[in-house]
C-alpha cells in the first residue's frame, strides 16, 4: 500500500451489507487453547492479519503441527505436543499486545527458556502488573528492562499454582492470559483482582471461549477468578465471529455520511462486547434494527453524549469521529487505560481531532470533542490500525482527508481500505 491514502467523499447516502474479518480477539484466544487441547482442533472463519500471524509464528517456533487455507481462514492445531521446543527461543511479538500478554502467561506454564521482544511501541508497554502475577504463582519471568516492559525472559518449570492478585486498571489481557493458561498449573488458580476491572467483556469472551474448549471458569466473588487443576483443553471445531470491533467503522460510516449500513453474521448477543457500539449511536440519534443475519445501522440527526466506554475501549477513536458530525459537544470517560494501546489514544486522538477543526478537552481518562467546522488535513496514524480506520471515516464527508501510514490496519485489518471502498460502491 502506498505511504498515503486520500478519502473519498461520498456523494449520496449509503445502502450497503458487509462482513468484516473474523474477530482478532476470538482467534487469538481460540489459538492458545487449541495449542493447549488434547486432540486436533479446527478453528474457521479466523482473522489473518499481522497480530494473529504473529501468534501462528510463535506457536509454529515451540513445535506445534498448525496448517491452515492459503487465506489463513481455516486453521487446524494438532494440539500441544508431547515434547514441545523448550528453548532457548527468540520470539518476534511485533506490537501485538494479546500475543505477548497471552504467551508470557503460556510459556511460563510450558516451562524452558524464552525471550519475548517486538517494536519499539511495545517496548513502552507496561507489563509490571502480569509479571507480579506470574511470580506470585510460582512462574519464572522477568524485564529485560528497568521499565517493567518487554523485552521479557521466560524460564522455569511452570506454575505452583496458588492464589496471585493481579490488576485490572491497566489490561484485561493480563487477567485473560492468566485464565488461558491456568488449566497448566500444578495445583489450582485463584486470581483476585487488586483493581477494578477495565473492558470487562473481553474477559467474558476469554471464559466462554476456554468453556468452549471444555474448561471451566468460576467466580466466587464479582473480583476473584477459579481455575481447577487438572482440567485439559479438549480439541474442538470452533468458528470465529466477525470483528465487532472492526465492525464499528462501518456503522459509524452510515452515521456519517448518512443511510444505512448492515454488518452480516453479528447480533446484539455476540460474544463481543464492542456489538454494544452500536448503543451509542443509538443514543446520538441512529437507528438499530437486528434480524438472524445482521445488524443494521440507519442515520439520523446526530446529538452528542456523554458516555461511559470502558467496556468498549476499543471503540473510542471510532465514536470520536462520529461526534466531529454530530450537534453538541461529546464527552468520553473511564477510558484511562487507552494510553497504553498501540498509541496513546487520548492524547494521539485528540491531536488528530484538533488538525480536523475541532475543539477537544483532553482528560485523564478520556475527553471532550466540540465539533468546529471541518478542514482538510494530513493526519498521522501513530503506527496505530485503529487511529487509520476510525480518522478515515471523517474523509467520507469532508475533502482533502489524507491517512499517513495506511499499510498500519494490516494488524488487524489489512483489507479495510479496500472494503470501506466496496461499501461506499455498493449501488
Amino acid at each position: 500500500m502506498t505511504s498515503t491514502y486520500t478519502v473519498s467523499p461520498v456523494d449520496q447516502p449509503l445502502d450497503g451489507r458487509i462482513r468484516p474479518p473474523g474477530s482478532k480477539s476470538l482467534t487469538n484466544r481460540a489459538l492458545v487453547c487449541a495449542a493447549l487441547a488434547d486432540g486436533p482442533s479446527e478453528i474457521t472463519g479466523a482473522l489473518a492479519s499481522e497480530d494473529t500471524l504473529v501468534m501462528l509464528a510463535a506457536l509454529r517456533q515451540l513445535g506445534l503441527q498448525i496448517t491452515s487455507t492459503p487465506d489463513n481462514t481455516v486453521i487446524n492445531v494438532a494440539g500441544l505436543p508431547s515434547s514441545p521446543a523448550l528453548g532457548p527461543l527468540s520470539l518476534d511479538i511485533r506490537n501485538s499486545g494479546t500475543t505477548i500478554r497471552f504467551l508470557a502467561s503460556f510459556l511460563s506454564t510450558l516451562g524452558g527458556d524464552y525471550r519475548l521482544d517486538g517494536t519499539k511501541r511495545m517496548r513502552e508497554r507496561p507489563m509490571g502488573d502480569l509479571i507480579n502475577a506470574i511470580q506470585q504463582l510460582g512462574g519464572s519471568i522477568y524485564s529485560l528492562g528497568d521499565n517493567q516492559c518487554p523485552p521479557l525472559h521466560v524460564s522455569g518449570t511452570g506454575w505452583n499454582g496458588g492464589q496471585a492478585t493481579v490488576a485490572g486498571d491497566i489490561s484485561s489481557q493480563f487477567l485473560s492470559g492468566l485464565l488461558l493458561a491456568a488449566p497448566r498449573s500444578h495445583s489450582d488458580v485463584t486470581l483476585k483482582l487488586s483493581t477494578p476491572l477495565v473492558s470487562k467483556p473481553y474477559v467474558e469472551m476469554t471464559t466462554a471461549v476456554m468453556s468452549a474448549f471444555g474448561v471451566q471458569v468460576s467466580s466466587p466473588k464479582p473480583d476473584t477468578y477459579h481455575v481447577p487443576a487438572g482440567d485439559s483443553y479438549r480439541g474442538t471445531k470452533y468458528e470465529i465471529e466477525p470483528d465487532a470491533s472492526a465492525a464499528s467503522y462501518f456503522w459509524a460510516a452510515a452515521a456519517i455520511a448518512g443511510g444505512s449500513v448492515a454488518v452480516e453474521g453479528l447480533s446484539l448477543r455476540a460474544l463481543q462486547g464492542d456489538v454494544r457500539f452500536v448503543e451509542c449511536l443509538k443514543a446520538m440519534g441512529c437507528q438499530v434494527t437486528e434480524d438472524d443475519a445482521c445488524i443494521r445501522v440507519t442515520a439520523g440527526p446526530l446529538q452528542g453524549i456523554d458516555v461511559d466506554m470502558n467496556a468498549i475501549s476499543d471503540t473510542v477513536q471510532t465514536l470520536a469521529v462520529v461526534a466531529l458530525f454530530a450537534t453538541g459537544s461529546t464527552h468520553i470517560r473511564n477510558v484511562a487505560h487507552i494510553r497504553h494501546k498501540e498509541s496513546d489514544r487520548i492524547g494521539d486522538l485528540a491531536r488528530e481531532l484538533r488538525k480536523l477543526g475541532a475543539s477537544v478537552d483532553e482528560h485523564d481518562d478520556g475527553l471532550t470533542i466540540h465539533p468546529g467546522p471541518l478542514q482538510a488535513t494530513t493526519l498521522d496514524t501513530y503506527e496505530d490500525h485503529r487511529m487509520a480506520m476510525s480518522l478515515a471515516l471523517a474523509g467520507l464527508k469532508q475533502p482533502g482527508v489524507v491517512i499517513n501510514d495506511p499499510g498500519c490496519t494490516s494488524k488487524t485489518y489489512p483489507h479495510f481500505f479496500t472494503d470501506l471502498e466496496s461499501l461506499i460502491d455498493q449501488p
